[in-house]
Parts: C-alpha cells; sequence; structure tokens
C-alpha cells in the first residue's frame, strides 16, 4: 500500500469511526472461512458492518479525530482486527454471544458505544443485556400507559354508580 493509499485509508476509516456511534473490536482469528462468511452474513442481516483493519492504520484514524478520546481502546489493537459498526449498541454483543456458542470466536477486544468504552472480552454479556434506545421508549410508554390504564378503566366501569345517579 503506498503512501497515498494508507492516507486515504486513514481518512475514510476516520470518517466512519466519526459517523458512527457505536463499534466493536474483535479477534476473529483461527475462524475457518466458512464460520467467517457466515459470521458476515448475520452481521449483513443484523444491518452491523464488519471490516477487518490494520492495527495501526486504525490508530491512526482514531488519533486523528479531534473531540473524540480513544486512548482506552490503543492497547487492544494487537493482533488481528475486526471492526463492527453498528447503529445499535448491543447488536454486535448478540452476535458475539451467538457464535460463542460454537465457537470461541470472535472475542471482544473492546467497545465504543455512545462516547463510553468497554474493554475486555468480560464485557460482552453486559454489552448484550444493554437496551437499545427504541426498547427503552417501549419501556417508558408501557410504564405510562399502565397507571392511565387503569384509571379510564376504574371511570368506565359499569357497575360503578356515580354519586349524581344516587
Amino acid at each position: 500500500m503506498t503512501k497515498e493509499e494508507k492516507s486515504k485509508y486513514i481518512e475514510n476509516l476516520a470518517a466512519k469511526l466519526s459517523e458512527s456511534g457505536v463499534f466493536y473490536l474483535t479477534d476473529t482469528a483461527g475462524l475457518n472461512v466458512e464460520t467467517i462468511n457466515n459470521l458476515r452474513r448475520k452481521c449483513f442481516q443484523s444491518k452491523v458492518e464488519l471490516l477487518v483493519v490494520k492495527n495501526t492504520l486504525l490508530k491512526k484514524a482514531m488519533q486523528s479525530l479531534v473531540g473524540r478520546n480513544y486512548s482506552e481502546l490503543y492497547d487492544s489493537l494487537h493482533g488481528p482486527t475486526a471492526v463492527m459498526f453498528s447503529e445499535v449498541g448491543n447488536v454486535p454483543a448478540k452476535l458475539i454471544q451467538e457464535f460463542r456458542r460454537k465457537s470461541d470466536k470472535p472475542v471482544l477486544k473492546g467497545a465504543y458505544i455512545q462516547e463510553n468504552i468497554y474493554v475486555g472480552d468480560k464485557n460482552v454479556d453486559m454489552l448484550a443485556a444493554l437496551k437499545s434506545k427504541n426498547e427503552l421508549v417501549a419501556d417508558i410508554i408501557a410504564a405510562l400507559k399502565s397507571p392511565a390504564q387503569k384509571v379510564i378503566s376504574g371511570l368506565t366501569r359499569e357497575d360503578r354508580k356515580w354519586p349524581a345517579e344516587n
């Protein structure tokens, strides 16, 4: 790769990082071609982009972004690295969990989710349990809806006698 190509690659990677509020750094080394293809297929179906990167170029892309501090992830940039870009914070973790039922890979090196950094494979279960924005909104609506339904139900009961009816 020429110096110019590296520069363009770093630029493109930096743009992708700045556009994404969620990305996971994983180690997929040792997976056979069939398994990697299955992982890519599952990622595509889940709207997760899987991109294998060179660590030095990824680190330069991270360092080039003003206003974001990825320094806690730098120590994770060793060995083969695949980046999983997603719009939903818990989807890559759920994919990792699904694949780990049959294999010991992919391994989570680190994750960046809405300005929070998680380092290490020990965080996979916790990240998979995170609720997405849509799930949180649904929970809030359900919580608000329940008391209102009880009030309406109480007001519309047919066996209820109103004081004016006595």
